[in-house]
C-alpha cells in the first residue's frame, strides 16, 4: 500500500506561481511513475504532467506545457509541481497519483495507469 500526501495549494492570483508537492510513503518501489491530475468544478479529471521516480522521463499535458515543471527528490519520494504564469482556468482541485511501474509515453495520461491517490488540494487562480 502507498500513501500520497499532496501539499502546497492556495489562492492565488493569474501570472502568479505556486508549487505542489506530493509525498509518497508506505510500501513504494525504486522506480515507478507518479502523475499529476486535476479537476475543476463540472469538469472531467484531466492529467497534468508525471515523472518516473528515480528516473529521468517526464510528461507534460498541452495545456500547462512550458508553464508548468515537476521535479522529484527521489530520497523523499517526493514529486513537486511548479505552476508559473498560472491562468484562472488552471483552478482546480490537484490529485497527485502513484502507479506500480514506471510511466511510459503511451499510457501516463490515463488515469488508470494509476494505483493510488492522494486527497487533493485545491488550488484557486483569481484574474
Amino acid at each position: 500500500q502507498v500513501h500520497l500526501v499532496e501539499s502546497g495549494g492556495g489562492s492565488v492570483q493569474a501570472g502568479g506561481s505556486l508549487r505542489l508537492s506530493c509525498a509518497a510513503s508506505g510500501d513504494t518501489s525504486d522506480n515507478y511513475c507518479m502523475g499529476w491530475f486535476r479537476q475543476a468544478p463540472g469538469m472531467e479529471r484531466e492529467v497534468v504532467a508525471a515523472a518516473t521516480i528515480g528516473g529521468y522521463k517526464t510528461f507534460y499535458s498541452d495545456s500547462v506545457n512550458g508553464r508548468f515543471s515537476v521535479s522529484q527528490d527521489n530520497a523523499k519520494n517526493t514529486l513537486s509541481l511548479q505552476m508559473d504564469s498560472l491562468k484562472p482556468e488552471d483552478t482546480a482541485m490537484y490529485y497527485c497519483a502513484a502507479a506500480l511501474y514506471g510511466c511510459f509515453s503511451y499510457s501516463w495520461s490515463r488515469d488508470f495507469t494509476y494505483t493510488y491517490w492522494g486527497q487533493g488540494t485545491q488550488v484557486t487562480v483569481s484574474s
